[in-house]
């Protein structure tokens, strides 16, 4: 099995904990040209939702976006943040309880989602898909939880997302590895997701990395699905 989908590895390792992840987002933070934000870029996509939404999040990692976006989130949301690990769920409530405002952690598998048919106006998986071994159980799971006429609003990056730092860490290493192969991206996810939803509309967030030293193309996407 893929480092990427191996569930036992992302919980005990790669995200036992919000460390790694807190280093991407820094990269991106600093080196980002793009001046908006992701996060901001995403939330614009929430806004539309109504003031009542129920909206469950999978994957949630530290809950960084719902941190920078606070003042954003309206006051009649009610909103479940999940991920797959508990070291992760601690990250998110360690940065959000110093917002004031009330979210709900659950510790969720996207592929057996233990809420009731229709509870919810949206799903956001950002950028958590491609960790999910069973992707079409998770997205019929997803689709099942979801209002009708409720959205997924689904993330992930490209084939050649930061392929030159990818480059260099390979030439840097002395021990070889077998190449992670990301199995939910820009250039092929939309077939995925199509199976599940008939209606998927595509948005491209355009960015790249300022630094002569990491200087690279690397797009993320977004799609909204009912």
């Amino acid at each position: 099995m893929s480092r990427f989908t191996d569930q036992h590895y992302l919980t005990t390792d790669q995200y036992r904990d919000s460390t790694n992840l807190d280093a991407r987002i820094a990269i991106h933070r600093l080196f980002s040209t793009n001046p908006y934000g992701w996060f901001n870029w995403i939330f614009d996509t929430l806004v539309k939702l109504p003031a009542d939404a129920r909206i469950l999040e999978l994957g949630c990692g530290s809950a960084a976006m719902w941190k920078e976006c606070a003042d954003r989130v309206p006051a009649g949301w009610n909103i479940t943040l999940s991920d797959l690990s508990q070291g992760m769920l601690d990250a998110a409530w360690r940065n959000l309880v110093v917002t004031g405002r009330a979210f709900k952690f659950e510790q969720v598998d996207a592929q057996s989602i233990l809420y009731d048919n229709g509870r919810f106006d949206a799903v956001i998986a950002n950028h958590m898909l491609y960790h999910v071994p069973d992707r079409p159980k998770a997205l019929a799971e997803i689709k099942r939880v979801l209002k009708p006429g409720g959205r997924l609003i689904a993330t992930t990056v490209g084939d050649h997302h930061v392929q030159e730092m990818k480059e260099w860490l390979k030439r840097a290493s002395t021990k070889s590895s077998e190449p992670l192969v990301n199995p939910f991206t820009l250039e092929n996810g939309l077939e995925q997701l199509k199976a599940f939803f008939p209606v998927v509309t595509s948005a491209r967030y355009p960015d790249n990395f300022s630094k002569s030293q990491i200087c690279h193309r690397h797009g993320s996407n977004h799609w909204i699905l009912e």
